[in-house]
């Protein structure tokens, strides 16, 4: 005799005047047990985007611990609105000789006609959720193009103030204290000879901080590329038509009162420019400086090569974890002075180092841990990857504890069932992390050739050309952190 029971599951997003409650919900299922009893599973303020609900995974316990003989909902969509997700369910129903009931859809799966219905509903489920997408990324583009603000973090030196336009409320970007040091960021940035890290001492000398933390070139660059401060008139508009961005404001409304937005368009498309309800503050042509200034850096940072150490790249500051970059002195020593130091003065600095020490250090620590694998004396091993050896055992360690649970649950009793259940979920995910682990370890491994040829490298490093010497160091390091009481290799092997 079976001795399970009957499931039915309610779910409902969040209070509305024409979404059915749980409890309606509950009603429609509760004719299907004809009298029967049913244990009852329900999510309240949960989407059906994914199955990551409290009361659902609680059923999908008792359905593996052998409890459930049939779950019974309202509606199909109660479940899920994924198809993978509903496969995946139904899979699992399947495995264990679960019927599945919907009440509106009129179907059970105990049935073949049940089951061909299923798959058609879930299709239509699907396209239903992709439509209601589509619709909300149309209605987003539409918001955009006429200049509404599409919220995100509110740019430096601006509040927000609710307004109305065009009978739809949204929100205004009005100056605050704070625009006064933004405009100063441009006006120094626009001066010849001054650089970002010119504007970062300036702002660490004076004791000014940017969301109560030390300014850094990065929030510098995107601040300054960024057009919801400028005056935007006929040649901001310009301009970005040179760009190949969509410009969706006509061009009598570019008259220098007010800014402009620039989205990100679809995927595929070009960006948009919109004339913003707010004005703007910093004068175009300072604006149009700023950016011939950033391009003209950019081209000659892309073109730029390090030759001053093969370490470049690789190795950081061992205090504040910026890099570390090379600087030749008037008695030719190469010195390796952190960034954040020579940037603002807010880290203490690595101490001396020299590229030559530390190039002569990681040289020797490169050499030892090619002798390790046996490869400078002529040997070979099969592993060249330790981490990606230990963590290979590791998940088969885990993978034998899963199997052996499995093979105790024959015959075994309740008690034991639901304990076993509870630590093979905890194993499972300990297994997807070893996975994952073991794919990235795979991913950056070293393969046999690429070790003989660093080998020969190594043995013979002084005649190895520069460009050779920074791909052995890709090949094996990481990162390396240093000052001048510590080094840190971080291996990729």
């Amino acid at each position: 005799m079976d001795s399970r029971i009957d499931a039915i599951y309610g779910r409902q997003s969040i209070d509305k005047k024409d979404s059915i409650s749980i409890e309606s919900q509950f009603e429609f299922c509760r004719y299907e047990l004809k009298g029967g009893e049913g244990k009852e599973y329900k999510d309240k303020g949960y989407s059906g985007k994914n199955i990551e609900r409290p009361d659902f995974q609680r059923l999908l316990q008792d359905i593996r611990l052998g409890l459930i003989k049939r779950v019974i909902v309202y509606k199909l969509d109660r479940i899920s609105r994924s198809i993978v997700d509903f496969a995946k369910l139904m899979e699992l129903f399947k495995q264990y000789d679960v019927e599945f009931v919907s009440c509106t859809e009129k179907f059970d799966t105990s049935t073949p006609m049940g089951r061909a219905m299923l798959n058609i509903c879930i299709v239509f489920a699907q396209l239903e959720r992709e439509s209601i997408q589509m619709r909300v990324q149309d209605a987003f583009y539409s918001r955009c193009t006429k200049g509404y603000y599409m919220r995100g973090r509110t740019p430096y030196g601006f509040d927000t103030e609710p307004i109305v336009m065009d009978g739809i409320k949204t929100k205004k970007l009005v100056e605050n204290a704070e625009m006064d040091f933004a405009e100063l960021m441009f006006q120094m940035y626009a001066e010849p000879g001054n650089s970002y890290g010119d504007i970062t001492r300036y702002f660490v000398k004076h004791s000014i901080k940017v969301y109560d933390k030390a300014l850094q070139r990065a929030f510098i660059s995107k601040l300054l590329r960024n057009p919801v401060y400028v005056q935007a008139d006929m040649d901001i508009y310009e301009y970005f038509k040179a760009q190949g961005v969509k410009i969706e404001s006509p061009p009598e409304m570019f008259t220098g009162d007010n800014s402009c937005y620039l989205y990100q368009g679809r995927e595929g498309e070009e960006p948009i420019l919109v004339i913003a309800p707010h004005q703007g503050r910093i004068p175009s042509q300072l604006w149009l400086t700023v950016q011939r200034k950033l391009s003209q850096n950019t081209t000659f940072q892309n073109g730029r090569k390090c030759h001053n150490t093969w370490l470049a790249g690789k190795i950081k500051c061992g205090r504040c974890g910026y890099a570390l970059t090379a600087l030749r002195a008037q008695n030719g020593v190469v010195y390796l002075r952190c960034k954040q130091r020579a940037d603002n003065g807010s880290c203490e600095g690595a101490g001396t180092l020299t590229a030559q020490s530390m190039e002569a250090f990681v040289y020797g620590e490169m050499v030892k841990k090619m002798r390790k694998f046996h490869t400078l004396k002529g040997g070979k091993e099969q592993s060249y990857n330790p981490k990606l050896t230990a963590a290979r055992v590791a998940l088969a360690k885990t993978e034998s504890e899963i199997e052996k649970l499995l093979d105790t649950l024959s015959g075994a009793n309740p008690l034991l069932l639901q304990y076993a259940n509870t630590r093979i979920e905890e194993l499972d995910a300990e297994r997807q992390k070893q996975l994952r682990l073991v794919a990235d370890l795979t991913a950056n491994s070293v393969s046999a050739s690429q070790i003989d040829s660093i080998t020969g490298y190594l043995d013979d490093w002084e005649s190895v050309s520069f460009d050779d010497k920074r791909k052995v160091v890709d090949i094996l390091i990481s990162q390396i952190d240093a000052t001048s009481e510590s080094v840190t290799i971080h291996w990729k092997i």
